[in-house]
């Protein structure tokens, strides 16, 4: 007899990306077999800057759909592409079976903080992007939101403004850049719907691995950290085993805080590592399904 734990009152999903060795993509295979029993919404996989991964993410998407039963979301970005360029992955995507895009304007060839500027005949931003996108196709389309305004942007009403353009253009779904401080995602939410956007804000979540990297990330992305969180990886540079349980703490807070608020969907940025996310999602009472081959008489 086949039994499945009682479903939650949460979704999750989860956001990889592609691998660029033979060692990284065993890992990256190793995580989504370990993360894809927990039955998330969906997967998303991401595209590098200056649109750098095309082919390795188009690669892995089509494995996912392949080899496993898991939703794939890819990532489409405007950088270093004409929208003949743009409308020519789309297609590929579609017509290997990808529904789900995330449409976002993308870093610069520079990488993050850079200077983004617009390819001659290509889409100047993800507003003109998904309207693009939605022309092509009826794909779903999630799209990228800021608690903290967009590191380019000039002022929140802006930042907001171009979200609802998005929403309007047909994105049915907005991931946030991740967060620390819950009270500044909920702020976000209410200056949202004041400004009569509707759909789903969904929070993105990153697990601290290295506290250090997440910081110097934070920074060039316009992230704050809180001075309780720098407090709480203090002094464990070289202490891996201690920092793995704080990370797995403060994690679990945010994320069980933020359900207490009324929040049931999470996105987790994985980086390909499963370990942590497993933990939290075990934490919010996912669990993978299993199978009772036990006989009646067994019982």
């Amino acid at each position: 007899m086949s039994t499945t734990a009682e479903k939650p009152d949460i979704a999750v999903s989860f956001e990889f990306f592609p691998p660029k060795s033979e060692r990284m993509e065993e890992n990256l295979w190793r995580s989504i077999e370990r993360l894809a029993p927990l039955s998330p919404s969906f997967v998303s996989v991401t595209y590098g800057a200056g649109g750098s991964t095309r082919e390795r993410t188009h690669h892995t998407v089509k494995r996912i759909l392949e080899e496993t039963a898991l939703v794939p979301a890819a990532h489409l970005t405007c950088v270093d592409a004409t929208r003949e360029d743009v409308a020519e992955v789309a297609e590929a995507y579609w017509n290997t079976g990808v529904r789900h895009l995330v449409a976002l304007r993308g870093d610069s060839q520079a990488g993050v903080g850079g200077a983004y500027v617009a390819h001659e005949g290509g889409y100047r931003n993800a507003v003109e992007l998904v309207a693009g996108l939605k022309a092509l196709r009826d794909f779903e389309i999630s799209v990228s939101a800021y608690p903290e305004k967009h590191p380019e942007s000039s002022d929140f009403a802006t930042d907001i403004d171009l979200l609802k353009r998005k929403v309007d253009n047909g994105a049915t779904r907005a991931i946030t850049q991740f967060f620390f401080d819950n009270d500044v995602y909920e702020r976000f939410v209410e200056r949202v719907r004041r400004a009569g956007i509707y759909v789903p804000i969904v929070p993105g979540i990153v697990p601290i691995h290295d506290f250090t990297k997440v910081a110097r990330f934070s920074k060039a992305t316009g992230a704050s950290i809180p001075d309780w969180l720098a407090k709480r990886f203090e002094g464990l540079e070289e202490d891996e085993q201690t920092r793995a349980h704080v990370a797995a703490a403060v994690c679990a807070e945010q994320v069980l805080d933020l359900k207490a608020r009324g929040i049931s969907d999470f996105h987790f940025y994985t980086m390909n590592r499963a370990d942590l996310v497993y933990s939290i999602c075990h934490i919010l009472g996912l669990r993978a399904a299993r199978s009772d081959t036990r006989s009646a008489a067994a019982a």
